[in-house]
């Protein structure tokens, strides 16, 4: 599912312009973003959070040049979704 077809589906479902849904659609993923630069996490409840985790400082491997490289500890966003999300997932996919 595309953002389109979300925007579409919101669309269909309240009678809201298309327009208007798809400025709201981006407005929440851009506080979404903007929250997590912050070093803020997100929670929805019932649907899940947004968060950001920490990688720790590694020391991997370039193959082809036989090198190794140190990559920093650095940040990543992260989702986790809620427990009933889940639930619902795992009894309705086959």
């Amino acid at each position: 599912m595309t953002k389109a077809d979300i925007v579409n589906e919101i669309s269909k479902s309240t009678g809201i312009e298309k327009i208007t849904v798809q400025k709201t659609v981006e407005s929440f993923m851009e506080s979404v973003k903007d929250a997590l630069v912050k070093d803020k996490n997100v929670y929805l409840r019932g649907f899940g959070s947004f968060i950001v985790k920490k990688r720790a400082k590694k020391t991997a491997r370039n193959i082809s040049k036989n090198t190794t490289i140190i990559i920093p500890e650095h940040f990543i966003p992260s989702f986790k979704p809620a427990k009933s999300f889940v639930g619902k997932v795992k009894v309705n996919v086959k």
